[in-house]
């Protein structure tokens, strides 16, 4: 069992990027290396605590795996059901929970969150900015039944007395494997970010009682500590305005929209932070989770209308949280690679 301990020096760090997979070994021999993860069956295989395959399949054969890199040197380690790294101004954790009974997501999001908030609490990162979840099957079940609603039930619980407007930014995303495993990683700091929101939206913690009996506890997007040289964390964004899906059937206009949602907050962020770059950029890889694979060559067409081919993405089959929506995104914007 080890602990992540702290380090005095420089303010934090964070470069994301993607990398072809056959690199993983270098990738995890970087002293600076925070954590490294990679996607479906065909992921190569490691046993280090930094290293997390995500079963989520790609599309359109990108063999790649996304590297977090810190200002460095990295330690690491397991303490129980807990991998995590840490170069002491910055923390990425994991756990992944079997759901008690085969199908009970309420259970293991209560057990995963309180698990992660009592682990930051012990370390020196003790400010949580990022989290992502991954669990089977999201939208089963109808009505309060439905997972992604026991699933946001249960992460409230684990959370307990956590502020609303301290959230931090967030993905939840359903799996298409059948195994009842929630997936949980995230990345805590020394300092405390800033939450943003849409002003085109609700804030999901807000939303009406139609979306369950436990609105979504996340930000809409997070702006890392002052003084760090990080990029602008953005949760999982959808073809959302005000607390309605939009454009139900269509995938041009549903990206069309997400992109809309993105360039809000990129706009919002850079109010407070004007160094931002002022448009998605090399610096802004995308994770892009797509409900229907025969839908990839569609959505990425209607990427490269939104972005052009400069701005690095990964196509993910993936099931968004709620039915009628086809796409969502989420990503980094901000710190280039060196």
């Amino acid at each position: 069992m080890s602990r992540p301990l702290p380090l005095p020096g420089s303010d934090a760090r964070l470069e994301v990027s993607y990398a072809p997979a056959h690199t993983l070994q270098a990738q995890l021999d970087d002293p600076r290396t925070l954590a490294v993860f990679g996607f479906g069956d065909d992921a190569p295989a490691s046993d280090d605590p930094r290293w997390l395959r995500v079963p989520l399949r790609p599309l359109q054969d990108q063999a790649v795996v996304e590297v977090w890199r810190a200002a460095g040197p990295v330690s690491h380690g397991r303490d129980g059901d807990v991998a995590w790294a840490s170069d002491g101004r910055l923390l990425f954790g994991a756990m992944e929970v079997p759901e008690p009974e085969g199908d009970d997501i309420r259970a293991a999001a209560h057990h995963a969150y309180a698990r992660m908030c009592g682990f930051i609490a012990g370390s020196q990162a003790t400010h949580l900015l990022r989290v992502w979840n991954y669990m089977d099957a999201i939208t089963l079940g109808e009505g309060d039944d439905e997972r992604y609603r026991r699933f946001c039930v249960g992460r409230v619980e684990g959370l307990g007395q956590f502020e609303a407007g301290r959230l931090p930014a967030a993905t939840a995303i359903g799996r298409c494997d059948g195994r009842r495993v929630l997936q949980v990683y995230w990345l805590a700091a020394t300092g405390p970010g800033t939450p943003l929101e849409n002003p085109r939206q609700v804030s999901a913690y807000r939303y009406p009682r139609q979306y369950g009996p436990q609105p979504p506890s996340f930000a809409r997007a997070m702006l890392p500590p002052t003084g760090s040289d990080m990029p602008l964390l953005l949760s999982g964004t959808a073809a959302i305005v005000g607390h309605a899906s939009q454009h139900a059937g269509s995938v041009r206009a549903q990206v069309d929209e997400t992109m809309a949602n993105i360039g809000v907050l990129i706009g919002s962020a850079r109010r407070i932070r004007p160094s931002l770059p002022a448009a998605p950029d090399a610096a802004t890889p995308l994770k892009v989770y797509v409900r229907h694979p025969e839908h990839a060559a569609e959505v990425a067409a209607a990427l490269e209308a939104n972005l052009g081919r400069q701005v690095p993405r990964l196509l993910l089959h993936a099931q968004v949280c709620r039915r009628e929506l086809l796409v969502e995104i989420d990503g980094v914007h901000g710190v280039p690679v060196v």
